[in-house]
């Protein structure tokens, strides 16, 4: 087990497709990379690329408590790591990186000592880490996810994302934790608004289940979250009235935000006028974004296993010709 190398790459994602707060995922194409070692003296964490400065590198790492918790879990110890990631997903916009570092790290810490957890498992253990299983649960089974958890067990359902199904996502250049996300949302809603939005996520679900495209503009609406929210990104409620006379099929807050998402269909002729209005809108409230053409990602995390002692390439040698940055 000691002479294990394992390297996992794990896609983003987006949660809440607008009215499935914390039930529905989907997985995107793109990646975060952690590369797990038993380290025979002290423990050693790299970090690689500027999206990840502040990162503790020491005990205090997500990697590291993560990894713990599956070998504690498996009846076995590793106390001391080798770790290094590299992450394309931004921190705090909403594309669920807290997530895919979770995700990751179990994945990579239970093929390390030879897989001995389930994948119910690991997705039991993630959404509790979480506190929703719609992130993690997309970043695990890829693919879009229809999940429900009642605090004690997760269930899910992973559907095959439409092949003429893209993404555009608009990340505003600055950060939204998910905390004071949060605690924007009222305490109690209206029945009207309840009503409403079960009936949205339920024929958001059918239609990609269906691959009725044509209904996902009418499915995507919400009043538990997104109209509450809209006060922390200026620019996101005419995007979201306005995106589906662009071209777009429909339009969500990605996650918590401040990350903008539009779908949209591959052979569509308008991406570019799509593109240009968000990033127009955004930038007439004085906000700067980057905007990403994203596949919805049909796979969950990719496992590499090497002897340690192999000669391989170094982390970021391997993983290079991937990377976006």
């Amino acid at each position: 087990m000691t002479e294990r190398r394992v390297i996992v790459k794990v896609p983003a994602s987006t949660a809440n497709l607008g009215p499935g707060f914390d039930t529905l995922g989907m997985a995107l194409s793109l990646y975060a990379w952690i590369e797990l070692a038993a380290s025979e003296d002290e423990t050693v964490i790299n970090l690689y690329g500027s999206g990840l400065e502040g990162v503790p590198r020491d005990k205090s790492n997500l990697i590291y408590k993560v990894a713990q918790l599956v070998f504690k879990e498996a009846g076995v110890a590793v106390p001391e790591l080798h770790i290094s990631m590299y992450s394309d997903i931004p921190l705090t916009r909403g594309l669920g990186s807290s997530a895919s570092a979770i995700v990751g790290a179990l994945v990579a810490a239970n093929a390390l000592i030879g897989s001995p957890l389930t994948e119910d498992r690991l997705f039991q253990l993630a959404t509790k880490l979480e506190g929703h299983p719609d992130n993690v649960g997309a970043s695990l089974f890829g693919g879009i996810v229809v999940s429900a958890w009642d605090g004690t067990r997760a269930e899910k359902v992973r559907l095959e994302p439409h092949p003429e199904l893209e993404v555009l996502v608009a990340i505003p250049a600055f950060q939204l934790a998910t905390e004071k996300a949060r605690h924007a949302l009222p305490k109690e809603i209206a029945m009207g608004d309840a009503v409403f939005n079960v009936g949205c996520s339920s024929l958001l679900v059918a239609a990609f289940a269906s691959g009725q495209l044509e209904l996902i503009g009418h499915a995507m609406r919400d009043r538990l979250h997104q109209p509450y929210r809209a006060a922390f990104i200026p620019g996101m409620a005419e995007i979201l009235e306005k995106a589906t006379e662009h071209g777009a099929l429909g339009t969500a807050l990605s996650g918590a935000g401040p990350t903008l998402l539009a779908l949209v269909e591959a052979s569509s002729p308008r991406k570019d006028e799509l593109e240009q209005f968000l990033l127009a809108t955004l930038r007439r409230e004085g906000i700067e974004a980057k905007t990403l053409w994203l596949k919805p990602c049909a796979g969950g995390p990719e496992v590499t296993t090497l002897v340690r002692d192999e000669v391989v390439p170094a982390f970021m040698e391997r993983i290079k010709g991937e990377v976006k940055a």
